[in-house]
């Protein structure tokens, strides 16, 4: 979880700002002496990774793995290195205890799920799995395992492993309550034999198939079994994907290196695919060290989530000089949505009133047309890439209105003193605001600046990544800044449904609850119908949208992306469907285009021409 569309608020207190630049320049040249002697590391530590020869059979590919992938440039080649900027370091590498975005590129590199899509039709293909066969009734799903699949150690993928995933999820005594919500609706699953297993579902749901056939990675029996799985957060030296992790050095950096044994690196699919050498997430806590690490040329591929950034800090040489790409990339990509989730579950939340009268006191036209360049557009869904295409959104735009907001809240009970501050029933109106991430303060700020003027005291608690995930998971906040990805086939459930509001490490953060949601997301279960599922989720977006469990913000309907032009491109830079992560997937390293652009660097010289927006047609 990340947040993913910051806008950056720029010239308040500039002054302020002026006498810090002299103090700004000196902390970064001293954080950069720090890395040096470490990035330098990261630097000499790739080593060219040589494919072993494949024994296998040919035939014994899967025939839907034996074809060209859609997305594969012809050109691709293996080697070198990609360094891709992480904000925060990860609590754990392990995806089912920690969804952070950078544990879930880490994970799936080195685990792999039963089935995958195809990245243009999304058909469904092969891979741990070489077949399926789903019954008339669509409750019971048997898994035919392909038997070339093989763990680094050697040892075969069995369907011992595939049950020994569903019950380490299904144990209560880990740390995996977010993914028991889909596993519930199956019975344990059975062996049929070593290469085969079926999935028994309670109910049909129409995501029954891609819930474990995709959305499960399996794990090695033999590596887990009788360890504690809560603690299994770093190493993970049996794995079955494509890369396995070479260095963790804490706070600094995790490094992938590309499985010369990996099972699947003949089939023809893969050719093309997985072509990095080293794969490394360089850790910044500052947004300014990092910018100012990949301007240096210690970070290769920069996603930028910040208007100021794009703006006003893509300038100089490495820009105008075009050594680095500023590109901006317009796909398929689902579009989720950020906001602060207001905590149903503490009494100064629990009124609708007082959740609306807080969406009023956010002058979000002030934050996007004068602070954020325009770069953004309000969103007013849970679902907004729903409304991208032209369809009228029905939900009305919450504008700023302090007056509405005061009478909100005096219907709500809520009073001023004769001191000004909000009481209700001798209580003043004073909540906490918990972050993660110091440069979001600011955005806050325009926020409490127009509560404090109603008589709403609040403050800011800061705390790192793995801190402020230990609270959330409890949820153990009045307020948080939470932003959620998408995904092409939406399921409302884990989100809105009132049975796993109370759970913990839910993703229902505002503890929402409403029967008539409910019953409309049960409805939902049954209707394999993509375009029906979706008018049922723009109702349920309706009514969740008037209860106001969060203070929605904006959303930006593209990728901005930075990096140094030194790589290989496919045409479809992040395919049909994807975001940023599809660099690792697809692009290469072009050394001979390294050698020009440092040629160029030398020089001083203007390298190759490049668009600067690339929008494909499907």
């Amino acid at each position: 979880m990340e947040g993913m569309f910051h806008i950056e608020i720029q010239k308040l207190q500039k002054g302020f700002i002026m006498r810090k630049i002299v103090l700004l320049s000196f902390c970064l040249s001293l954080m950069f002496t720090m890395f040096c002697t470490e990035e330098e590391s990261v630097r000499d530590m790739g080593t060219k990774v040589m494919d072993e020869p494949w024994t296998g059979d040919l035939a014994s590919i899967p025939t839907a793995m034996q074809r060209k992938n859609p997305m594969v440039s012809p050109l691709a080649k293996k080697g070198g290195m990609i360094r891709i900027y992480s904000h925060q370091f990860p609590k754990s590498l392990n995806y089912y205890l920690d969804q952070f975005t950078t544990t879930a590129r880490i994970f799936t590199s080195l685990f792999e799920p039963l089935t995958a899509y195809d990245p243009l039709t999304l058909a469904t293909i092969p891979h741990l799995a070489r077949d399926w066969k789903i019954s008339n009734d669509k409750k019971k799903f048997t898994f035919y395992l392909d038997k070339n699949a093989r763990w680094s150690d050697g040892r075969p993928v069995t369907a011992d492993d595939v049950i020994f995933t569903y019950d380490t999820i299904m144990d209560k005594k880990n740390a995996t309550a977010v993914f028991r919500i889909s596993l519930s609706r199956f019975e344990k699953p059975i062996k049929e034999d070593d290469y085969t297993v079926s999935f028994e579902a309670k109910e049909v749901h129409w995501n029954n198939f891609n819930d474990i056939a995709s959305s499960i990675f399996i794990l090695p029996k033999h590596h887990f079994e009788g360890k504690d799985f809560n603690k299994e957060n770093m190493e993970f030296p049996v794995v079955s994907g494509p890369y396995k992790i070479k260095e963790v050095k804490k706070n600094r950096y995790i490094k992938l290196e590309r499985r010369g044994d990996w099972w699947q690196r003949a089939y023809p699919f893969n050719h093309g695919r997985y072509n990095f050498d080293q794969v490394v997430y360089k850790v910044y806590n500052e947004e300014a060290v990092a910018l100012q690490a990949f301007k240096k040329g210690d970070i290769d591929i920069y996603p930028v989530y910040s208007a100021f950034v794009w703006v006003e800090e893509t300038k100089g040489d490495v820009f105008e000089k075009n050594w680095v790409v500023k590109q901006r990339i317009f796909n398929l990509k689902p579009v989720g949505f950020q906001g602060w989730a207001m905590n149903n579950r503490r009494e100064i939340f629990s009124d609708r009133r007082v959740r609306e009268a807080m969406t009023l006191l956010v002058d979000r036209k002030l934050m996007i047309d004068k602070l954020a360049y325009g770069e953004y557009d309000p969103t007013n869904s849970y679902y907004p890439d729903f409304y991208l295409g032209g369809e009228k959104n029905p939900n009305s735009p919450s504008e700023f209105n302090i007056q509405k907001a005061r009478a909100l809240l005096a219907e709500a009970g809520w009073k001023p003193n004769k001191d000004g501050i909000l009481e209700k029933n001798g209580k003043p109106f004073q909540f906490s605001i918990l972050d993660r991430d110091k440069k979001t303060e600011k955005y806050f700020t325009v926020f409490l600046e127009k509560a404090k003027e109603v008589g709403i005291r609040a403050s800011i608690d800061t705390l790192d990544l793995a801190a402020w995930s230990e609270r959330v998971d409890k949820y153990d906040f009045d307020m948080t800044w939470a932003a959620w990805g998408s995904g092409i086939f939406k399921d409302p459930e884990s989100q809105w449904y009132s049975k796993y509001a109370d759970e913990v490490g839910q993703p229902n953060l505002p503890g929402f609850k409403n029967v008539t949601v409910d019953k409309l997301i049960e409805k939902q279960k049954l209707e394999f119908s993509l375009s029906t599922r979706n008018q049922i989720l723009k109702e349920i977006d309706r009514i969740v949208y008037k209860e106001y469990p969060y203070v929605l913000l904006w959303h930006l309907p593209s990728t901005r992306l930075l990096y140094w032009q030194k790589y290989g491109i496919p045409d479809h830079p992040l395919g049909k469907y994807g975001d940023e992560s599809f660099s690792t997937d697809y692009w290469w390293y072009d050394n001979e285009k390294d050698k020009r652009l440092n040629a160029a660097i030398s020089n001083k010289s203007k390298f190759d021409d490049y668009e600067s927006i690339i929008r494909r047609v499907y």
